[in-house]
Formats: structure tokens, sequence, C-alpha cells
């Protein structure tokens, strides 16, 4: 009988077949030694020169080749025991050897030992890769990911429904990728940058809860946390919900038990803290804050109010103190300083507290009064490093929250057994385009304004339209953003209303929104929901830093599939059928 590596055990003194892939080929001269491996592990051939057909092909096989032998199996020597696999106390003696394939010469590394082939080399050749056993491990892993995360929505109530892969353009944020229309000239679908009018739509139709794994499409440019072209989420939507914290509130569970039960990681605290955006932003640098560690943005801008140090006469100066910052040495200060000027900084100023005392060049230009103050609010101690930033607020936010995360890098401070999650609350409806010098979009114009139609009418100024907040929620894991998600705008007067207040006409809404605007007008529930990024979460599970060792068939940083030569040229017949028409650009 056919029997898997794992299951061997099971079958010790009786007569098995096996087959995979020759791991590795030992000739002792009147033995041969095969390891085959298949996707549960290695079992050891032993071929004796009894077996003289047998014996013959085992002295031709090369690493790779495909193999099926059959044979009985048998204890091992105690001294010939192999402890570090499963299977290291028996052996399959071979009676028959069949050749199912040869391989040529690899081009890369099948095996995790030894040294690791370049990404591009295992891109371009990633179905050997996948024959790594971590990689096939991941691939494993990430099929129970699945099975777990439906049979908690079934548990829920949740009802499974796909949303169509050609659809429209929708605003989502990020470029779509168009499919001509072979039957309507001139005429595009989108794919889906998300499920998110069908979703709305299947609340309209009566669904209660809705979910699916869905794949979605954006035309991003690809970077170690989020994959080019294609990616999946777990999207979901409730209807009769019109506070964001129902649905928090639900998916919690999910999240903390895919931490601990699958993963089986620690979480940094059990009570998932709500944070809102602006407070995230003034204390972090960033709406997607890491909270495994803590160097918060401290606020110092009242102790210089009225500071003689030219560099601290800015609008807003904050600082962040490094425990055990004072080992630096100049170098690492320097490529530190640097990198605060390639985000936008004049410089870094900072001061060490060693020995007992201050050091830094600034401190000259400070008051004894202003030193002491900036001890106090820091909170530093013998040991530390405070570093400053000093500019207009936005910049001074980017600037050390950067800093903050490039920090926690040098330090170690990011444990990968511990998992902090954090809600991001309140994002702003609106935000200010300087480039066009207008108002936009904060984020989804699909989303619920706190205080509905009577917070937008109210609004008259600029600075009354940006200070509206709307029941939207981001989940971040270990300072990556996994979930986003909202209350929906199911009222079609509001959402006129928000879309007038940016200057664009019901016409406008209706040629871009119909469908939904026309359904939102019999009778839509009140609803809400989110998406988790499942690649980025089990990506974090998984202990990866880059989101394409998590994939099976990833395209490189440059959204190029080495493998499978996409993007291609398409013969001219397609493109006449399409009626497209390539135009070449001027040099």
């Amino acid at each position: 009988m056919r029997v898997l590596t794992d299951k061997l055990i099971d079958f010790l003194g009786k007569k098995v077949v096996v087959e995979g892939w020759v791991n590795s080929r030992r000739d002792h001269g009147g033995l041969i030694f095969i390891d085959l491996r298949d996707h549960t592990g290695i079992i050891q051939l032993v071929i004796t020169p009894e077996t003289a057909e047998a014996f013959a092909l085992a002295e031709s096989v090369r690493d790779e080749y495909v193999l099926k032998a059959e044979g009985k199996l048998r204890e091992r020597e105690p001294e010939l025991v192999n402890p570090n696999i499963p299977t290291g106390k028996i052996e399959l003696v071979v009676e028959t050897l069949e050749l199912l394939n040869r391989s040529e010469p690899l081009p890369v590394n099948t095996h995790d030992d030894g040294e690791k082939s370049s990404e591009e080399l295992r891109l371009k050749y990633r179905f050997l890769d996948l024959r790594r056993p971590s990689m096939l491990k991941l691939l494993s892993d990430r099929s129970k990911y699945y099975s777990f995360m439906r049979k908690y929505m079934e548990e829920h109530d949740f009802i499974e429904v796909t949303t169509p892969i050609l659809a429209n353009s929708s605003p989502e944020g990020a470029r779509d990728f168009l499919v001509p229309s072979r039957l309507h000239p001139g005429k595009f679908y989108a794919l889906p940058q998300a499920p998110q009018q069908f979703k709305q739509l299947l609340m309209v139709g009566g669904i209660p809860r809705y979910y699916q794994i869905a794949a979605c499409f954006r035309d991003e440019d690809p970077r170690a946390d989020r994959l080019y072209g294609d990616f999946y989420q777990l999207d979901l939507e409730m209807s009769f919900v019109n506070d964001g914290e129902v649905v928090r509130t639900e998916m919690e569970p999910l999240i903390k038990s895919l931490v601990k039960d699958f993963a089986g990681k620690k979480l940094f605290k059990e009570d998932i803290p709500r944070i809102p955006y602006t407070e995230s932003m003034e204390s972090y640098g960033v709406d997607k804050p890491d909270l495994r560690y803590d160097m918060k943005l401290i606020e110092l801008t009242d102790v210089f109010k009225e500071t003689e140090f030219k560099v601290f006469k800015a609008p807003c100066v904050k600082a962040i103190c490094v425990k055990g910052g004072a080992s630096l040495t100049r170098r690492e200060i320097d490529e530190f300083t640097e990198k605060a000027r390639k985000l936008g900084a004049g410089g870094l100023a900072y001061i060490l507290y060693s020995d007992g005392e201050a050091k830094s060049p600034i401190l000259k230009f400070m008051t004894e009064k202003e030193i002491a103050a900036v001890k106090e609010r820091t909170g530093a101690k013998d040991g530390d490093a405070v570093f400053f930033g000093a500019d207009d607020r936005d910049k001074v936010n980017k600037v050390l929250g950067q800093l903050r995360i490039a920090f926690a890098d040098h330090f170690g401070l990011k444990d990968p057994n511990v998992v902090a999650l954090c809600w991001i609350v309140d994002f702003p409806f609106y935000e200010w385009d300087e480039k066009n010098k207008k108002l936009d979009f904060g984020h989804n114009p699909f989303s619920m304004p706190k205080g509905g139609l009577k917070s937008l009418e109210l609004a008259k100024t600029n600075e009354e339209k940006l200070a509206i907040v709307a029941d939207q929620y981001d989940m971040v894991m270990n300072g990556y953003e996994i979930c986003s998600g909202a209350v929906r705008n199911y009222n079609p007067d509001i959402m006129y209303k928000v879309f007038n207040i940016l200057g664009y006409n019901k016409e406008y809404v209706e040629a871009r929104f119909g469908g939904m605007l026309s359904a939102f007008k019999f009778g839509a529930p009140p609803h809400a929901g989110c998406a988790f990024g499942i690649d980025r979460i089990f990506m974090v599970l998984e202990d990866t830093e880059n989101i394409r060792d998590i994939v099976a068939f990833p395209k490189n940083g440059n959204g190029v599939d080495l493998m499978m030569n996409s993007p291609s040229e398409v013969d001219q017949i397609q493109l006449d059928e399409a009626h497209l028409q390539i135009v070449e650009e001027d040099d």
C-alpha cells in the first residue's frame, strides 16, 4: 500500500510503497542510501546489491529525481538512528525501485539548509522554491488559517456570498485595473479594489451578515507589507448596525484567537485599546502605531515658548526618550540624523544622559530651566537619550514617528512572540489637499460622518469641515494596518451632501454611484462592516517580514511575475477584439 512519510511508523515490519523526490543520495559502495522526501517528511531508503535492478537504478539517480519505492520497513540499528527527523528510527529496505521522472540540475536550493537563493531566482523558479519544507508548511498553515476564519464566521451567523470580479470603477484610493469590453467598444470593466458597493447592496437585499474571503485588485506600488496587483481580505458587513463598536466587539475574539490559539503567540494586552486618530498622530507620529514598545512623542512646545534657541523657535517642539540611547555612537547618531533629514528635518538635536550629567552640543543654547523641564517631562534617566523635533506639527510628528520605529529596530524592541493590537478610531472625514489647495475626502466617502447630516450642515468654514470625523476604524497589529472598516453612509441625502461640500453636484454622484443610490432609496437598513488584510495578518503571525514569502505565486518588487513572464505583449487580434490600440510614447 502507498503510505505518506509521516504515517510510516504505524507500518513497521510491513511492506509499503512510498513516492517522492530524492532529497539526497549516499553511495557507501556495498550499500546506497537515498533520503526520499514527500510533503510530510523524509524516509531513508536502503538499496542493496541483492536487488540488482533497483541497485543499478539507485546508482544513477540524482537530487530531485522522482522515485517510487516498494519494500519492508524496519528499525534502524541503535547507532544509526537519526534524531533530527521524526522517521529517524526506521528505514525502508527497498525491493523494487521505479524512476517516475528525472530532474535537470537545479537553479535554486530546494532545502531550507544551505545558502538561500536570491528572491529573483526563487520567484522565477517558484515551483521549485515551493518544495522547501518551510514553504510547504507555510501553505499548509495558510489553508488551516482560512479554515479557522471560516469556522468563526459561520459560528457567528455570517453568510458567505461571492461578489463579481468584473465590476465598475470605484474611488477606493488606488488605481484600478481596467478590463476593456469586447461587446461594448470604448467601455471598461474594473477589477474590484474591494467588494465595497456589492456588500452594501447585499445589506439592502436583506442579507443579515455577509462575509467572503475576497480577491481584491489594486494598481499600487509593492512594498514589503503590500503585494502588487491582487491580494485577499476577510470582507464582512452587518445589517442594522449604526455604531462601529458593534463590529469591533464582534471581530476582536477572532483576531485574539488567531494570535493565541492559531499562532501560539502572546497578546501584549487582552483589552484592545481604542485610540482616536488625532491622539495616535500626536503620540506616535503614525496612524498605525506599534504598541509593543512605548517611546511616545512628548510635547515640549510650551517649554520652549520663550526660548532664545533659534532651532526651537518653531510652531511645534517635541521629543522622544530612547531608553539606553546614551550608548549610541557618534556614527550611529549621524545615521539617525541623516534619516531625519531624508524625512524633511533640518537636523536632529539630542541630549545624552550619562554618568550623572547631560551631554549635548545644544545645551549651551538652553537655559537651566529648559534643561530641567526637558528631563522632567521626558522622564529621562542615566543611560537614556532624548531626541528633538522642531518644525510645523505635521512634520515633527512624521519625523519623530519614523525615528521611533527606527530606534525600536536598532534596540531590538519588537518581540516577534508578542502581538500588540489596537483600534484607531475617529478618522477625519475630510482632509486638506495642499497640492490642489482644496478639501478632499480623508478616507472612504461611503463612511458615515459622526452626527450624520446635521454635522455636515453645521460646518460652514473649512476649519469646521476638517473637524468632522467619520465613524471609521482601523485595527493595527504590531505596526501594520490589518483592518479598515466603518459605519456606512446608507442615506442618499447624506451621500449628496458629503460630495456637495467638495463641489460635486447630484448629477456627478448619481453618475458615479447610481446603483447604490437607487438601492438606498428603497429602505436601506443601517449597516457597518470592515475588511481584514489576511495576507498581512498571516505575515505577522508567521514571523515573516516580506509579504511575498507567504504567497504561493507572488510578483516581484516591480510587479512582474518572473515565472509566467507577465505582464506580456498580446497578439494584434486580441487588441482588435478589445478595440484597443497601442500608442508608442515619444522618447
